[in-house]
């Protein structure tokens, strides 16, 4: 299978985020909420990163992708990466959130983190 430019980019930096996570952090932005760290380092001197965190509120966020094309988070050993990453994190204190892509294009994964902010759903927007 060959990746296309944007894939390979994603892929090998990551900086570069999927357009899940670029509609996510504009979700972010649009809701009012704190501005989040992204690809946040929570445990060194593991490599891990959390795709959004907010680390004054021990709040982390991952956007799972290729969950329909059998990528990286749903093959096994991708699988099991994530949860031992998951569950260290858990150990740590960490509240994680995870989203597939139709989750952030639905709008469910902005409403959840709303919550796990305290945010009531049917609060005006910040201007």
């Amino acid at each position: 299978m060959t990746l296309g430019l944007f894939s390979r980019l994603a892929y090998s930096r990551p900086e570069v985020m999927s357009h899940a996570e670029h509609l996510l952090l504009l979700h972010l932005r649009a809701a009012g909420l704190p501005e989040p760290q992204t690809e946040y380092r929570f445990a060194p001197p593991r490599r891990w990163r959390f795709d959004f965190a907010w680390p004054a509120a021990m709040l982390a966020v991952e956007v799972e992708g290729g969950s329909w094309i059998h990528g990286r988070h749903v093959r096994a050993r991708g699988f099991e990466a994530d949860c031992d990453k998951y569950n260290a994190a858990t150990l740590l204190g960490w509240r994680i959130l995870r989203f597939t892509t139709a989750m952030v294009e639905s709008g469910a994964a902005i409403s959840a983190i709303k919550a796990a902010f305290g945010m009531h759903l049917s609060e005006p927007q910040k201007p």
